[in-house]
């Protein structure tokens, strides 16, 4: 590579920096929930990233907070153990025997490698499920569906404890019932949840599309709750778009200020999202 070259690659990352500063001082100490899944989980080299872009947050004065799935994880140790699902209107019935895969997954395999890539980053990350300090506590969402929760009441406090000591909270979708059953909870409803609880100032969800798209197949980057309203009616927002969409509503018009799906296929996302004019997706506001 040519000086030339070379000094023109570092004036470019010094004006990214620089242009940065206003997003930086916008989140200065926000709390931001990230939902991950798809992905990003899917390889060494996304996770690694992933922690990375996270650790930079914690460094720059934003509380993350991390909330994920797992359901090729599952779907493989099912196979393995030769567990048998039933499945109900295409949904998997969770009975104990599953549910106890589930948690072994998700709160086990799963959480502790998203804290051992943070950790390996320079991070401080705890590995939680909804379990922990009665952070969630589930109904039956729905008894055709066995041990699938529904969350119904939450103790945020033990993350607000973690962020003042600069550690960042990872949490399975896992919560406990009042009656001391254990519940599988979707990923995307538990973000929304821990989200509401925290006041979050925003919540991101990383999935494997572009994002929001209208009826000629454009991405459509920012959009309010009677848009999203519209665009379902009409039946533009489908499939498994759209429990994504009913999450987003319920936690900005429960006092999240925005919640953005996120193309969790590009690189450096969520930095793109909260420090960029580009972002990374599509916004949703109330």
């Amino acid at each position: 590579m040519k000086k030339q070259d070379m000094n023109r690659d570092w004036i470019a990352t010094a004006e990214t920096l620089s242009s940065a500063l206003p997003y930086l001082q916008r989140y200065d100490g926000a709390i931001v929930v990230i939902k991950l899944g798809g992905h990003a989980m899917g390889s060494d080299e996304a996770m690694e990233t992933f922690a990375r872009d996270i650790v930079l947050m914690r460094q720059v004065g934003v509380n993350p907070v991390i909330v994920h799935g797992g359901g090729p994880m599952i779907n493989a140790m099912l196979d393995k153990l030769q567990i048998q699902s039933e499945f109900v209107d295409g949904k998997r019935v969770t009975d104990q025997a599953t549910m106890e895969v589930v948690e072994m997954v998700l709160s086990g395999v799963v959480n502790k490698r998203i804290v051992q890539a943070i950790n390996a980053q320079g991070g401080r990350a705890v590995g939680l499920s909804g379990k922990d300090a009665n952070l969630i506590t589930c109904d039956q969402a729905n008894a055709k569906l066995g041990f699938v929760g529904a969350p119904v009441q939450m103790e945020p406090q033990v993350l607000h404890d973690l962020f003042e000591k600069d550690i960042i909270p990872v949490i399975a979708p896992i919560g406990a019932g009042r009656a001391g059953e254990t519940f599988n909870i979707n990923g995307d409803t538990a973000a929304g949840a821990i989200a509401t609880a925290l006041n979050a100032d925003r919540l991101l969800l990383l999935t494997d599309v572009s994002g929001v798209k209208d009826a000629t197949g454009e991405v459509v980057t920012e959009l309010k709750a009677a848009d999203v309203e519209r665009l379902t009616a009409e039946g533009v927002i489908a499939g498994g778009m759209i429990p994504k969409t009913e999450t987003a509503l319920e936690a900005v018009r429960s006092g999240v200020r925005a919640c953005t799906i996120v193309d969790g296929r590009v690189k450096n996302a969520v930095l793109l999202e909260l420090f960029t004019d580009h972002g990374a997706g599509s916004m949703i506001r109330a």
